[in-house]
């Protein structure tokens, strides 16, 4: 076989923050991509290195040494994913050639109104005119959208658990919309990689904690989505909370159902809704979905259990922080993108224990 054969026909992609839990699971996912050859990582403060340097694991694999995003050959790229900082985003997106697929993992496209961003982000849109080509890559939801764009706003994490489950039962009318709580657990891999106090082993270890309360951002991403699926605005109570656990999300919902509505009813919303999806599974009733479960796949479970008290019920779901809930979710959005079935390199199974 003539060199470089082997990658004919292949779509020729690079990692923008290749250096971060979300570009190292990217990286895990899309070397066993049959139709993906990987051409460029970009790590500034680590360019010129191999990506072993920073991520070990990765040894014996052939991969790009990273650089600069300004010394990347964009003429040789056909898909970009960014796996940037929040904030920084806009800017590099702005300047890359329209020839580009792109998939950002950051949050600077999902916010749809250009003051609720200012407010959660504490300043102006720096790409408003891209702001309104992006689409929010929800796959499950939003698919026929995605196949159509060239600039997906990967989901966040806490949000991908928190809509998964509650959209469906929103559109069928099923839950009031003024009456949700969403209690979710997260592993620490979900606050990055760059070094911060309160993610040491020694603030983290033997112990939880709940964090952002009354302001995490994630909570206007996951009311935006909502108040679509309810067809008018809503509030929620959202409570994250940091695990000592490397990866996995636990949601844990709190609602209420609309008058003459049963658990039955709802259970059967969530089947049907999710009867063809590859990815989501609805648990029987009585089953309860743990993050170990999913951990290392693609996967999302839920289950939905009456409350003791009447009228109430409780929805868990549980996915990968880095698989479902960002890298996963990207490489499903890319193959959507670019006409592959959307499961190609995702149907890894579970790891357990």
């Amino acid at each position: 076989m003539a060199a470089g054969e082997e990658n004919k026909g292949r779509i020729r992609v690079a990692v923008l923050g290749a250096s971060g839990y979300t570009g190292a699971e990217l990286l895990r996912l899309l070397k066993t991509h049959p139709a993906v050859d990987i051409r460029a990582l970009t790590a500034d403060r680590h360019a010129g290195k191999p990506i072993t340097s920073v991520f070990p694991h990765l040894f014996g694999w052939q991969l790009p040494t990273m650089v600069r995003i300004e010394d990347v050959s964009w003429q040789e790229i056909d898909v970009v994913f960014c796996a940037l900082p929040h904030g920084t985003t806009q800017e590099v997106i702005s300047a890359l050639p329209r020839h580009l697929k792109v998939i950002d993992l950051s949050a600077d496209f999902r916010i749809q109104d250009s003051d609720t961003y200012n407010k959660w982000y504490g300043h102006p849109h720096r790409a408003l005119d891209l702001q309104k080509e992006a689409v929010y890559g929800l796959t499950e939801i939003n698919r026929d959208k995605i196949r159509k764009t060239w600039l997906v706003a990967n989901p966040g994490c806490y949000t991908t658990s928190a809509e998964l489950p509650l959209i469906p039962l929103l559109k069928a009318e099923m839950i009031n919309p003024d009456e949700i709580v969403i209690d979710a657990k997260s592993g620490t891999s979900g606050a990055g990689r760059s070094v911060k106090e309160e993610s040491l082993f020694c603030e983290v270890s033997e112990g939880i904690h709940a964090y952002g309360l009354a302001g995490h951002r994630h909570a206007a991403e996951i009311e935006q989505e909502l108040a679509i699926a309810a067809g008018r605005s809503l509030t929620v109570t959202f409570i994250p909370h940091l695990m000592p656990m490397n990866r996995g999300i636990l949601s844990t919902i709190y609602v209420r159902l609309t008058k003459g509505r049963s658990v039955e009813e709802a259970h059967g919303i969530l089947t049907k809704a999710y009867a063809e999806e590859p990815f989501v599974r609805v648990l029987p009733q009585g089953s309860s979905p743990a993050t170990r479960h999913v951990r290392g796949s693609n996967m999302t479970l839920m289950s939905i259990t009456a409350d003791r008290r009447p009228g109430c019920a409780i929805v868990t779901c549980v996915l990968d922080n880095l698989v479902k809930g960002a890298s996963g979710q990207a490489i499903q959005n890319m193959n959507l993108v670019m006409g592959f079935p959307e499961t190609t390199g995702l149907e890894q199974l579970p790891m357990f224990p």
